[in-house]
């Protein structure tokens, strides 16, 4: 697009972050719905030309189908254009198509005779819910999977760098049992590695079965035939799941599992987004300066954790968008209504915002540094985290009131080396655990945190 056209543009998506999103257009755009039409068209007319079932369309010649071909493979922004210019007459975005491809083959005989032969037995929705679940397929498979698997391996790169680095956990903001970076990261590589097999093992479902899914125009012209069959094979062919039982549309069941799919998986982002801005708040993380950057307009010292806030708010708009479709797609009034129609359009949008969201997380993690000076020196201030470790030592040694003691000795007290001492030669413990407790620093005490950061990554 040109800058005039970004600057013009009314979403966002298609101005400032067009540059960003080059390989989504290419799929879900109003070309990417024409291009996918156009393909499901053509390949139902070489369907059945090698049906047996249906013996007066024969199969064409290679020539024929060099030219069909050429059609599918070769489809231009011209192309697209041509049949938003016969929409303009139809009023109809599908019988454009029908009539687009009637052009295309007008110059080979062999084909303008079967032209009519062209949407035989469809209903628009049979070539609209096929090339809706080719767009939604190959958006996930070459797009959003794709990034995503980015994401997790800029994720699994600091999580591993950062496995053995001991640090303070908060639990409600307070001072919790030490973890580390690594592990607190790999907790979300864990939790969004299961969406992504969630996301990639939805099945795209598609249907062809006529005007109100019963193939009633198929049966009249061809009673012998096995449509539910044929119409299966078809759609296999296509690489998409068969769904037999529809009303005129496909009810749009699986759309809503990959977008609820897509919320989950954002909304772990998201939490991720928010505790790298707490970090960096923090000052455990510092942020690169990038030469020319201007954190703020008024304070100069500033790097602002743009990257992670960007992420978070086109999360918000995606999930939005996705939580609408989700709910509203799967809802039809009798055999159909056209709703679903104007929503499914904005599958586009929905996607785009994700993929912002996914780039801008990765780009946010390529900025930072830990500053583990500063994670350090929280831990030497913060020995009352021990506690939990004294406590539990007192129980396995069947000492009374181990936890009422350790309670009184440090809850909402600020605990140092020489005062944890104290309280240990307090309680006259054994000498075995005296000696074990009192060579336990807060930076030790991690449990297993750094093998899980490990499992996380297999």
């Amino acid at each position: 697009m040109t800058e005039e056209n970004t600057l013009t543009a009314i979403t966002s998506i298609d101005g400032r972050y067009r540059s960003k999103l080059g390989d989504l257009s290419d799929i879900c755009s109003e070309m990417g719905l024409i291009k996918y039409r156009v393909l499901v068209e053509l390949r139902w007319l070489k369907f059945l030309s090698l049906c047996d079932e249906i013996p007066d369309l024969k199969g064409f010649s290679e020539k024929a189908l060099n030219h069909l071909e050429e059609i599918e493979s070769r489809f231009s922004l011209d192309d697209a254009k041509e049949v938003k210019r016969l929409e303009k007459g139809t009023n109809h975005d599908v019988k454009a198509v029908e009539y687009f491809i009637k052009r295309k083959i007008s110059d080979v005989p062999e084909l303008k005779e079967i032209q009519e032969w062209i949407h035989f037995g469809c209903t628009s929705e049979d070539i609209n819910n096929c090339a809706y679940g080719l767009m939604v397929k190959s958006a996930l498979e070459e797009t959003l999977l794709p990034i995503i698997d980015q994401l997790l391996g800029s994720m699994s790169e600091l999580s591993i760098r950062t496995k053995s680095i001991s640090m303070l956990s908060r639990t409600h903001g307070q001072t919790a049992s030490p973890t580390t970076l690594g592990k607190e990261i790999a907790n979300t590589i864990f939790r969004l590695k299961r969406q992504k097999q969630h996301l990639s093992e939805t099945q795209v479902y598609g249907k062809f079965n006529g005007a109100v899914g019963n193939f009633n125009a198929h049966v009249i012209a061809y009673p012998e035939a096995d449509w539910p069959k044929l119409s299966e094979n078809f759609i296999q062919s296509l690489g998409l799941i068969n769904n037999p039982m529809t009303t005129q549309i496909e009810p749009h069941d699986y759309l809503a599992e990959i977008f609820h799919t897509l919320i989950r998986t954002n909304q772990i982002i998201l939490d991720f987004n928010r505790d790298m801005w707490a970090y960096i708040s923090i000052d455990y993380f510092k942020q690169r300066n990038v030469p020319g950057e201007v954190g703020s307009s008024t304070m100069p010292h500033k790097i602002n954790p743009i990257d992670f806030e960007n992420s978070e708010g086109n999360i918000g708009i995606g999930n939005s968008i996705l939580e609408h479709m989700a709910s509203k797609l799967i809802v039809s009034r009798w055999q159909r209504d056209l709703t679903d129609s104007t929503v499914l359009r904005n599958i586009g949008a929905a996607f785009a915002y994700c993929s912002l969201a996914y780039q801008a997380t990765i780009r946010g993690i390529s900025r930072v540094a830990v500053n583990e000076e500063k994670i350090s020196k929280d831990l030497d201030e913060s020995w009352e985290v021990l506690a939990e470790a004294v406590q539990t030592i007192m129980r396995k040694y069947n000492l009374t009131e181990p936890y009422e003691k350790l309670k009184l000795a440090t809850r909402g007290k600020k605990i140092t080396r020489d005062t944890y001492v104290e309280v240990l030669k307090a309680l006259e413990l054994p000498k075995e655990a005296m000696e074990q407790l009192e060579n336990l620093t807060p930076q030790e005490y991690i449990g297993l945190a750094d093998a899980l950061a490990e499992l996380a990554q297999q």
